[in-house]
């Protein structure tokens, strides 16, 4: 049975994509500490050139099948039948598109922010860059959880060398939950080699079946991992941390590209390899999903921290993520896979506005602050902007992920559409509220005299707020990829029949 098309490039431009950060971070050793402008040059250029290689992605991607495209295989250790073996369908090629945007403008906010260390720091950047691509490419169970594991050293460096007085602490949380999950995983997909005639091909794995209770344990196996990246309730406690204590990159990579991981996960493996537990278990992640979502709102409400806040939000945001996933329709999954990308984009952005005034305040405490519009005319503009999306105001990317979640959570369940549109009342109280509390009242003192942004800042916050408006219009440009992909993997959850629905009969019970 055909799973892949062939690479219509003739060059392996996933492969390109993977190690060329990883190649510049390589160079970046080879450069003197005290070069540190000649550093970051490099590094700018580096992300630069990866954007660029990865736009043929986007313009000859074929989106008129499930199929994977771009692939590449080659024998890595026969004997144990692994493979390096990458390639891209419509649910993972916009996630790399994402990877390879985002990482110029880590670059380019933390050019005068980052001070010492400026060779590690950006080697960090770069490793990650590599890293993550790796993750969404990966079509080798054990390339996949490689690419994964190796995404926590940097990051943990990024937190813990970078981050703020209680870096070490959000470090070793972030590390040890992070760890801890994905050790599991590993027994899970060790678990699948051995059930599987011994191979390690995620294409492979997904055209065989398996008992139900084999599936029930698995599934809860790679839960471990994906609960704890997405971060779903009640294992989200560490990214609070993580955005609080991280530096202005590091916040900006883990609430755009690294959370959203888990759910990628669930899509990629949990979904297609256990459907029959997966549906077995809908109540359960649908009822998580909505606890995220009010729990996280109503938590938003009396944060006095600006990171803090936007964190506790990525808790409630994801939840309308894997709402939309687990309601196992169209609709649904192609929203929370939209709402991915648009947490990326305004959650990505909101960070980097962040980092923007923190530079010039050295605070986070929004009673700091007030008046800031009267004095940063254009910024307050552009966070506007960004926390109308972050809203879903019509127009914006948020409303189309927003509407098509609760579109996708009322055909699944009706308590589980109604209880999610309350969490987007709650959402839209604290974001004005916070903007309210920072642009406006009384101008404070610490706010006097501060200059509104530059150049680089408007280079860096621009291509977000383009991307707000390109999707909240013309949302379909990106939707039409992902459309065939989601078909296919909806054909095949619900072809794996419809036993131990009765596992999860009295949640399902409650929410009806």
């Amino acid at each position: 049975m055909e799973q892949v098309i062939a690479n219509k490039l003739g060059y392996p431009i996933l492969s390109i994509l993977i190690f060329l950060p990883i190649a510049g971070s390589a160079l970046l050793l080879l450069i003197k500490r005290s070069q540190e402008n000649f550093i970051r040059w490099l590094a700018l250029a580096v992300s630069i050139a990866a954007f660029i290689i990865s736009i043929p992605l986007f313009t000859n991607f074929d989106k008129s099948t499930h199929l994977m495209q771009f692939v590449e295989r080659h024998d890595w250790i026969p004997s144990w039948n692994i493979n390096y073996y990458i390639g891209l369908d419509g649910i993972s090629i916009l996630f790399v598109l994402l990877s390879t945007l985002i990482t110029i403008l880590c670059v380019l906010i933390s050019w005068n922010s980052i001070k010492s260390k400026v060779k590690e720091f950006y080697i960090s950047i770069l490793i990650m860059e590599g890293a993550m691509i790796g993750v969404f490419c990966s079509l080798d169970f054990m390339l996949f959880y490689l690419f994964w594991e190796a995404m926590l050293i940097p990051m943990y460096l990024l937190i813990g060398v970078w981050g703020g007085p209680n870096r070490i602490y959000a470090a070793v949380k972030f590390f040890l939950y992070t760890l801890v999950g994905s050790l599991l995983m590993l027994v899970g997909i060790i678990v699948l080699y051995f059930n599987s005639g011994h191979t390690f091909n995620v294409l492979d794995l997904m055209t065989m079946s398996y008992p139900y209770q084999l599936q029930f344990w698995l599934f809860w196996a790679f839960f471990a991992a994906f609960a704890v990246k997405v971060p779903m309730f009640p294992v989200h406690t560490w990214l609070p941390d993580a955005h609080t204590e991280a530096p202005t990159a590091g916040s900006v990579i883990l609430a755009a590209v690294l959370i959203k991981m888990g759910a990628y996960g669930f899509l990629r493996f949990s979904l297609p390899l256990f459907p029959e537990a997966s549906k077995a278990m809908t109540p359960v992640m649908l009822t998580l999903s909505i606890i995220a979502i009010i729990y996280g709102a109503v938590i938003c409400l009396g944060q006095t921290d600006l990171k803090r806040l936007i964190a506790y939000s990525s808790v409630s945001h994801m939840g309308f993520v894997t709402l939309g996933i687990f309601a196992l329709n169209t609709q649904g999954m192609e929203g929370g896979i939209l709402h991915m990308i648009n947490h990326g984009i305004v959650t990505g952005a909101l960070f980097l506005s962040i980092g923007v005034i923190y530079d010039r305040t050295h605070t986070r405490q929004i009673a700091d602050y007030g008046g800031v519009a009267s004095v940063m005319p254009v910024y307050a503009a552009m966070f506007m902007v960004f926390t109308l999306a972050s809203i879903g105001l019509p127009a914006t990317n948020g409303f189309i992920g927003e509407f098509l979640i609760i579109l996708g959570g009322f055909t699944a369940n009706q308590w589980a559409g109604v209880l999610a549109a309350i969490g987007i009342i709650i959402g839209a109280g604290y974001m004005l509220w916070l903007y309210q509390r920072v642009f406006f009242m009384e101008t404070s003192p610490k706010v006097m005299g501060l200059k509104d942004v530059d150049a680089r800042e408007i280079i860096a916050l621009l291509p977000m707020i383009l991307l707000i408006f390109w999707i909240g219009v013309y949302p379909n440009t990106f939707l039409s990829f992902m459309h065939e992909s989601v078909r296919h993997l909806l054909e095949r959850i619900n072809a794996g029949g419809g036993n131990g629905m009765n596992v999860a009969k009295n949640i399902m019970e409650i929410l009806r």
